[in-house]
């Protein structure tokens, strides 16, 4: 299949390093126009050093109100208007029972993970997404919204509210499709102390034999910004090697 984006801009959040940089590397080699935002300008300019396209960054905490709304002032600003929303960013300060979390901490996992992408969205669509036909808004879930895990729960909260909150606005916001991914474990930093100690065992124990790849998520977000996607709406697509068939999640 040729999948084109020619004539898209996409704006992906989260996108210095691993699945938000690997979804704007993808996004510019199959023809858009890229705004990579993140919170450090350092590290944006480096991943934009690697993406081999038409892009720009811009400086953004995600969990920023005001952040956002400059985010996509700016991208409307130097590339037209906005086509293609990832919703990436994400934070996880938390590692634990839920019970035993503190208030600063879950504040700060619900405005990132699930504010931010709420807010995001808000202001791609009113200045942007509702006038360009084929638009979309992919918000980046976890297979944790699916399933119960034992040390990362209030992340996993997050996210399986953003898997309801992306059916919710697939109504909404319509003709505007809204889609999420939820990855399993992928070789990220932000995941390094889930996956670094055992990864071998941890592939091993999936149906396809190994854990995931950025890559691997970006593939799946090429698809569904794509007009190959013209007809997915409110989706949550699993990309997890198996595991959740496996009774891993």
């Amino acid at each position: 299949m040729d999948i084109s984006l020619g004539g898209k801009v996409a704006l992906v959040t989260g996108a210095s390093k691993g699945i938000g940089l690997a979804i704007a590397q993808a996004y510019a080699a199959h023809g858009a126009k890229v705004m990579l935002s993140s919170r450090k300008r350092d590290a944006l300019d480096d991943a934009a050093a690697t993406v081999d396209g038409d892009v720009d960054v811009f400086e953004a905490n995600a969990g920023d109100p005001d952040a956002a709304e400059a985010a996509v002032d700016a991208t409307i600003e130097r590339f037209g208007g906005i086509d293609v929303l990832v919703n990436n960013a994400a934070t996880n300060p938390y590692m634990g029972r839920s019970i035993d979390i503190d208030v600063p901490r879950w504040q700060k996992t619900f405005e990132v993970n699930l504010r931010g992408p709420l807010l995001w969205s808000h202001h791609a669509w009113h200045r942007s997404l509702k006038d360009r036909p084929g638009s979309t808004i992919i918000n980046i879930a976890s297979i944790g919204g699916l399933s119960v895990g034992s040390s990362i729960g209030i992340y996993n909260n997050t996210k399986a509210a953003l898997i309801h909150l992306t059916k919710v606005l697939a109504v909404e916001l319509a003709p505007t499709r809204v889609n999420a991914i939820a990855p399993g474990l992928v070789k990220t930093d932000m995941a390094r102390a889930l996956w670094e100690p055992n990864e071998a065992q941890l592939g091993q124990g999936t149906p396809l034999g190994r854990i995931g790849e950025p890559e691997d998520i970006a593939h799946a977000a090429l698809f569904l910004a794509s007009d190959m996607a013209s007809w997915i709406t409110g989706h949550t697509l699993v990309v997890d090697g198996g595991a959740m068939v496996a009774g891993r999640g």
